[in-house]
């Protein structure tokens, strides 16, 4: 897959600021009803859907500093809500490495407190890299960080019927992929259906909070 430049740090880097003073605020009562609540990375051209066989840089330098800031504001201040909120509460920060345009804010309440338990396979690496991050280190060392693998899975189940596809001809094409793909090292688990999961893993993601 070619990676594409990032171009126009002026522009993102208030796109980024938008975004860090949008988010703020939890929606408490949204969670409280939803019983879930994530913000993502909204910042252009990492949230956008790319519809071509490439992707953007990951942000590096002032870009990602600045991101993982505004990660951190987002964090402390939803944890101030939730503490005033007087009910127990999941919150973390999921910092992934080095697919790091994917890192979000992530809470869950009563019933779905335990929602996010499972959500990552624990990785053998433990101790959180905290030169990498400039001079966020001294927020981010205020944080538990807890290692897991960031993984992408497919089963068979996804490439679907032939009723489903605009032509035979990418019916065609994505079992060939399919089976491409699963001819690379990965590890395969078996689902309570009987079916396969293969999972690819793709870097880390570190858990804090």
């Amino acid at each position: 897959m070619r990676i594409q430049k990032v171009r126009g740090q002026n522009r993102i880097l208030k796109q980024i600021d938008e975004w860090r003073l949008d988010n703020l605020t939890l929606n408490l009562g949204n969670v409280i009803e939803r019983g879930r609540g994530r913000i993502d990375i909204i910042v252009h051209p990492w949230c956008d859907l790319s519809i071509i066989k490439s992707s953007f840089a990951e942000p590096k330098g002032r870009t990602r500093s600045q991101i993982l800031a505004g990660l951190l504001d987002i964090y402390d201040n939803w944890k101030r809500q939730l503490d005033e909120y007087g009910h127990p509460y999941y919150l973390k920060i999921w910092l992934y490495d080095p697919r790091f345009s994917r890192s979000e804010v992530v809470c869950a309440l009563g019933e779905s407190l335990n929602y996010y338990n499972n959500t990552f396979v624990p990785s053998p690496r433990q101790i959180f890299p905290l030169n990498n991050y400039g001079k966020l280190q001294g927020r981010l060392k205020n944080l538990k960080w807890s290692g897991f693998l960031d993984e992408d899975h497919f089963s068979e189940e996804e490439i679907g019927t032939k009723e489903e596809y605009a032509s035979e001809e990418d019916y065609e094409w994505t079992i060939r992929w399919f089976n491409r793909m699963i001819r690379k090292p990965h590890n395969v688990s078996k689902l309570k259906d009987g079916s396969e999961l293969h999972s690819f893993k793709r870097g880390y993601v570190w858990v804090g909070g």
